[in-house]
């Protein structure tokens, strides 16, 4: 079984995660009513 971790070592395991998320973004591929209306367009034609 796992030791339990520290409330620092989370911290700092928390922190290398979030900087490793904003160092490779997701690309946006459009949210909510934008992507629905750019879908709509295409489908219009």
């Amino acid at each position: 079984m796992a030791k339990k971790l520290s409330k620092e070592e989370r911290k700092a395991m928390a922190r290398k995660a979030m900087e490793a998320r904003a160092k490779q973004p997701k690309p946006a591929a459009g949210s909510g009513f934008a992507k629905l209306d750019s879908d709509a367009e295409h489908l219009r034609g």
